[in-house]
C-alpha cells in the first residue's frame, strides 16, 4: 500500500510538471525570486517629450441632416475637431472665415442656390484653406470646375465612414505635404 501510494504521488507530480512548458535552460539563469528587475522607459529620440499635436479642425459642408450628423460623429470619434456644420455655400463661407479650419470636407449639391464648388473656390482664394469633395456628382465637369479650388481629393458617395476618416487623414497628410 505505501509502495503503491508514492508510485501514484510520483505519477501526479510527473504529470503535473510534463503539461507545464518548460523552458531549455531552466534552472540555467534564473533570478532570484526577491530580486526586482529593472524598467525601462522608451526615451524620445530628440531627448525631451514633444508636445501633443491639437486635433485637425475639419468644417463640414453638407445639406443632408442624417449624413452630417452620421459624418461630423465618425469624424469626432477618429480625434478630429469639427468646427461647424454648413448647410448652404454662404454658411460655408462664412463659418470658414470665422473658423479657419484646415480642411473642409465639402458636398457638391447644396441646399438654397449656390453649390460646393463655387463655395470651394471662395474659400480658397479668400483663405488658402482646401477642400476634400465629397459627392455622387464628380464627374470630370465638375472635376473640371473645381481645378481652381486645388481640391484635395474626391469621395464618391456613397461611402463608408471609416473610408471618410482614412480620406481625410490622406487629404491633411497632402496638404501638409504641400505646403512644406
Amino acid at each position: 500500500p505505501r509502495r503503491h501510494r508514492i508510485h501514484q504521488e510520483r505519477h501526479r507530480v510527473t504529470r503535473t510538471t510534463a503539461s507545464q512548458p518548460r523552458r531549455p535552460d531552466a534552472g540555467q539563469h534564473a533570478a532570484p525570486a526577491d530580486r526586482q528587475r529593472p524598467v525601462f522607459a522608451h526615451d524620445d529620440a530628440a531627448g525631451y517629450a514633444k508636445e501633443p499635436q491639437a486635433p485637425a479642425r475639419i468644417l463640414v459642408v453638407e445639406d443632408d441632416f442624417l449624413v452630417a450628423a452620421d459624418v461630423e460623429s465618425a469624424l469626432l470619434d477618429a480625434g478630429f475637431d469639427v468646427v461647424g456644420v454648413a448647410e448652404t455655400a454662404d454658411s460655408a463661407v462664412a463659418l470658414a472665415t470665422a473658423q479657419k479650419p484646415a480642411l473642409v470636407l465639402m458636398d457638391i449639391r447644396l441646399a438654397s442656390g449656390g453649390d460646393g464648388i463655387d463655395a470651394a473656390i471662395r474659400i480658397y482664394r479668400d483663405h488658402g484653406i482646401r477642400s476634400l469633395f465629397a459627392s455622387a456628382h464628380s464627374d470630370v465637369l465638375a472635376r473640371n470646375r473645381a481645378e481652381p479650388a486645388r481640391p484635395l481629393g474626391w469621395l464618391q458617395k456613397p461611402y463608408t465612414m471609416d473610408r471618410l476618416v482614412d480620406a481625410v487623414k490622406q487629404a491633411l497628410a497632402e496638404d501638409e505635404g504641400a505646403e512644406s
